[in-house]
């Protein structure tokens, strides 16, 4: 898990174990959004909304860019402070049931994502990809495939960057996107994810994983 941002921060570590901070945290690395925009996005209640967004602000983790004057009123637009990444030092100390909370909050925002993604043909164009591949590593394995990862989300986290400096200058052309990658161990005894689901699925599976 190596970090934008190096957090070290018990604090944090169990701000980010809250599903709704996650979700706004998520909302806010892709764009600028206020707390009233976030609660009809998220559908959760603006004071619910407003409190973790203080908090969060409070712990360095979003910055106000700009007040808005609006029905005699100002409101406040966040956007995210690079991205909260924990670090391995950092996550090789946390006590197990933050970690369980942090991965469960975090797992929820994606399945929430690749959920709705699914129901409106996210996944319909031919260059997609989704799939699981199931291997048998030596810790030398683990650690490389963990490294090369990492280097890969950054080189997205690049490509996406150089994408936003050419949609500033020219609109046309932008597609929302989601890149999820994964390395857990799984026990022997698991069923392979290729052997879940309708026939379907799985030629869907193969072919994503040709493509790579």
């Amino acid at each position: 898990m190596k970090p934008h941002s190096d957090i070290s921060d018990p604090r944090i570590i169990k701000a980010l174990t809250h599903p709704l901070r996650v979700s706004i945290l998520g909302t806010l690395e892709e764009r600028t959004a206020s707390p009233s925009e976030l609660a009809e996005e998220l559908g959760a209640p603006l004071g619910n909304v407003s409190y973790h967004v203080r908090q969060l602000h409070a712990l360095g983790l979003i910055k106000l860019v700009k007040k808005t004057p609006r029905r005699g009123a100002i409101e406040h637009h966040y956007k995210a402070v690079g991205r909260a990444a924990i670090s391995d030092e950092a996550w090789s100390k946390t006590p197990a049931i933050v970690k369980e909370s942090v991965v469960a909050a975090t797992l929820g925002e994606i399945r929430s994502g690749v959920n709705a993604a699914a129901a409106h043909g996210g996944f319909s164009s031919p260059d997609a990809h989704l799939g699981s591949t199931r291997i048998a590593v030596d810790d030398r394995g683990w650690k490389a495939i963990s490294t090369e990862l990492a280097r890969t989300r950054d080189r997205i986290q690049k490509i996406a960057e150089d994408s936003g400096k050419r949609l500033a200058k020219s609109p046309d052309g932008r597609r929302e996107a989601s890149v999820v990658t994964m390395l857990f161990e799984t026990r022997a005894d698991d069923e392979p994810a290729a052997n879940s689901g309708n026939g379907a699925s799985r030629r869907r599976r193969t072919r994503a994983k040709s493509r790579r």
